[in-house]
């Protein structure tokens, strides 16, 4: 699996802007009607129909933003999106949870910290794949003082916009 391409899907996604059809309520607890829901989005999700009324409210509410958002994509953006999907499956489901959970840990940094881990990330994919890999197998091999003491420095560092 190409790292390159499965890290920039997991920071893209984050990122983009999100289309806003049958806006879910800002309250996760309450549920939210099929009714609700745009015929498009109704459609989308035709499958979940019968048991739309027993799903959790936070998981009607992730469905039909995901239904919005998918019906906001083109055809191109449809196809980038189902190979993400594809390669998402084929990571074991012990890293996925670990990858659920650092994402969780991003998205709860503040914004100006999110704009820094971005700009890192930038930064380290303009590097040579040689030098990539160098600084990669460092940290693999790092000590955890070192890995936070290098942190410590990343966050202290200026970034070039």
């Amino acid at each position: 699996m190409n790292r390159r391409h499965f890290l920039s899907g997991i920071l893209m996604v984050g990122a983009a802007p999100r289309a806003r059809t049958a806006e879910p309520s800002a309250e996760p607890s309450q549920g939210l009607p099929w009714s609700s829901l745009t015929p498009d989005q109704q459609r989308l999700l035709a499958g979940k129909a019968a048991q739309w009324d027993v799903l959790e409210p936070g998981r009607q509410q992730a469905l039909a933003r995901g239904a919005a958002r998918w019906l906001a994509m083109s055809d191109t953006e449809r196809v980038a999106a189902r190979e993400r999907f594809r390669l998402w499956q084929r990571i074991p489901e012990a890293r996925r949870v670990l990858i659920r959970r650092r994402w969780a840990q991003f998205q709860a940094l503040p914004e100006e910290q999110k704009a820094i881990v971005r700009a890192n990330f930038r930064a380290y994919m303009r590097l040579p794949p040689a030098v990539r890999l160098k600084l990669r197998r460092r940290w693999i091999n790092a000590t955890p003082a070192e890995r936070r003491e290098w942190l410590r420095g990343a966050r202290q560092r200026p970034r070039p916009r």
